[in-house]
């Protein structure tokens, strides 16, 4: 990896994997040190197609946020973004309509320097430095409260974030805190590990014990997060299997069953 800008100095821990460096290791992507790569390589131990399990859900970003978009909605909450890679939300966002509005929320310190790089010259998106897990922090904050306007629908988006949080940080309620400040109108994104194999057990272990994180939650745990929204066609389902482009052969493997996704409306 390059040398880091002085922003990173002392900020960055490289004794121990980050949630979000791991994932740009499973993206092919470059911002990532030697203790993310030994991680992943862990993993695909348990789950070889782990690399593929990252293509479905950046893919399901990229159809989540295309479908938001088709619904009218211009705003968007991306919590727990991790790393600027191809494909982000504003770029699909802002493809279907130009004045759509992001904010990209992630407390790893290279996100917010990677992410502002990339956004030097969009004044209608922006990167916040904080901890999802705190709604008032993040909805108080100054980027937020200048590029999403809460008297409006807004896409919220927690796309392979909530598995690390653990069930003692109340994730439903942080959901639940972040869409009582949306309006009727609004739209939950979710993806998730899922509870699918016992493959999927084997690396929950993996995740837990290296990484500290991972949470492999039932189909029913993870379709919990969506109570009293109106879930959108066609449910809480495999990545592959929500709106897909193209053919889906009805026999999953165990990487295309390892992580369940779906979106709802707040009525």
């Amino acid at each position: 990896m390059a040398e880091q800008p002085d922003e990173w100095t002392g900020a960055i821990d490289t004794t121990r994997p980050s949630i979000a460096r791991a994932y740009d290791v499973v993206l092919h992507g470059k911002d990532n040190y030697e203790v993310d790569r030994a991680f992943v390589a862990e993993i695909v131990k348990v789950v070889p197609e782990i690399y593929d399990v990252a293509a479905y859900n950046r893919q399901m970003l990229g159809r989540g946020v295309r479908f938001l978009a088709g619904q009218g909605v211009t705003q968007f909450l991306d919590l727990g973004s991790g790393l600027p890679t191809v494909e982000n939300t504003h770029q699909v966002a802002q493809r279907a309509n130009p004045d759509s509005r992001v904010v990209y929320v992630d407390n790893d310190p290279m996100v917010p320097a990677q992410g502002r790089a990339l956004l030097a010259d969009n004044d209608r998106a922006a990167v916040v430095s904080a901890d999802l897990r705190d709604p008032a922090a993040v909805l108080g904050d100054e980027a937020v409260r200048r590029l999403v306007d809460l008297g409006r629908p807004v896409g919220v988006l927690l796309v392979g974030v909530l598995h690390h949080l653990h069930d003692d940080e109340d994730p439903r309620g942080i959901v639940e805190a972040y869409m009582a400040a949306v309006p009727s109108g609004s739209y939950l994104f979710i993806t998730h590990f899922c509870d699918s194999s016992q493959d999927s057990r084997d690396a929950e272990r993996k995740y837990l014990a290296l990484l500290g994180t991972g949470r492999f939650r039932t189909v029913a745990e993870i379709t919990g997060f969506f109570d009293g929204f109106e879930l959108v066609e066609p449910g809480v389902v495999p990545l592959p299997r929500w709106r897909p482009d193209a053919a889906v052969p009805e026999a999953l493997t165990v990487g295309q069953r390892l992580m369940f996704g779906g979106v709802a409306r707040k009525p």
